[in-house]
């Protein structure tokens, strides 16, 4: 029996550990799994409510690191992290992602000869002022075994000479989260509840430092989005960090006479039920391009590249970056039907990625 930590720490790390986590205690056979949850993310929305959500239990360890630097936040999770560690002595650590709970707890794992599962590994944006390619790349270096969700990701950590014998293409377990959960999530009736209609509103995210955290640019896409909401109401589910500089930058009144609706965090169930109900969807974030590919809903990518870039070629996305002239293009192109692109479900996006993935943990542990 293989004794698994698996590692949670943001937002994200959530949807992709639970269908792992339940098919290795489907497997009691094989696998002794524990959750390790880092606290990066301590708010109960952001954090504990997709256990709820997810139906996965509490964690079996919890660090408390809370907020900090990018410095202190992944030293403190080092630290934290080494203890459990070095009790638990496991056979694999699964880490997810690309967050500061990624890179913190591989780079223990790899000072104590412990052996790393990296899920969702091979992904780049070549943007190395973007903290998570910092920790994807530096991630995949010192995994031992690499579970990549496209084609691509391998060729681009072939490209940066890892052997080809670390790499599991397996597909994509935020794909088995959506699919295994969307049914459930749409019995909730979140439209209902927030008072708006499926197919007559979009969907906004914005939470990276880069969009939010720089007055002048905050300040630009928050008028250009009021704009299109001249056409569609924009449910905008407000991020801790965003929400702060809303009130910062003195942007609350000009949100609140527009058809901008913010919100409090949503839930995992919540969340992808107004998404899948939605006309499009407006964002900053990562696993949303991949969601929304794999629902047909339009994605405008604000941002001036991606890591994902299947979700382009052969999905529903585009980059829009933080022109506001191409961010209000596109858009008024969707609601005027003249949006032609669409989603397909990806290689290996079939539900089943977290099966494959223990299957080849077993393989590789005899």
């Amino acid at each position: 029996m293989l004794k698994i930590l698996n590692v949670v720490g943001a937002r994200p790390n959530f949807m992709k550990v639970a269908p792992i986590y339940k098919v290795m205690k489907r497997q009691k056979e094989n696998f002794l799994p524990l959750i390790v949850h880092t606290g990066q993310h301590y708010d109960f929305s952001m954090s504990d409510s997709f256990f709820e959500d997810l139906e996965i239990p509490q964690p079996d360890f919890y660090l408390n690191v809370g907020s900090a630097s990018h410095a202190v936040q992944t030293a403190k999770i080092m630290i934290e992290f080494e203890p459990v560690l070095m009790e638990q002595r496991p056979d694999w650590v699964v880490v997810v992602g690309d967050v500061n709970s990624t890179i913190a707890c591989a780079l223990v794992c790899a000072k104590l000869g412990v052996k790393v599962a990296h899920v969702e590994a091979g992904l780049r944006s070549r943007d190395r002022t973007m903290p998570e390619e910092i920790n994807r790349i530096l991630t995949d270096a010192i995994s031992d075994v690499l579970f990549t969700t496209c084609q691509e990701a391998n060729e681009n950590l072939i490209s940066e000479g890892i052997s080809e014998d670390k790499i599991e293409f397996v597909g994509n377990v935020m794909i088995d989260s959506l699919f295994g959960n969307l049914e459930r999530a749409r019995q909730r009736r979140v439209t209902e509840r927030l008072g708006v209609r499926k197919n007559e509103y979009a969907v906004l995210t914005l939470h990276r430092p880069s969009n939010v955290d720089n007055e002048d640019t905050f300040k630009n896409l928050m008028l250009t989005l009021i704009e299109i909401s001249r056409r569609i109401t924009i449910v905008f589910p407000v991020h801790p960090r965003t929400k702060v500089n809303i009130s910062k930058f003195g942007l609350e009144s000009v949100i609140e006479e527009s058809n901008v609706r913010l919100i409090e965090p949503l839930g995992y169930l919540d969340f992808i039920a107004l998404v899948a109900d939605s006309k499009f969807v407006l964002t900053d974030s990562g696993g949303l391009q991949e969601e929304t590919t794999a629902l047909n809903i339009p994605c405008l990518t604000l941002r001036e590249n991606t890591e994902r870039a299947v979700t382009i070629e052969m999905g529903t996305n585009q980059l829009v970056g933080l022109n506001s002239q191409l961010i209000k293009q596109r858009a008024f192109e969707i609601l005027d039907g003249r949006f032609n692109k669409t989603g397909r479900i990806l290689p290996l996006w079939d539900g089943h990625a977290a099966e494959r993935i223990c299957e080849a943990l077993v393989r590789r542990s005899q």
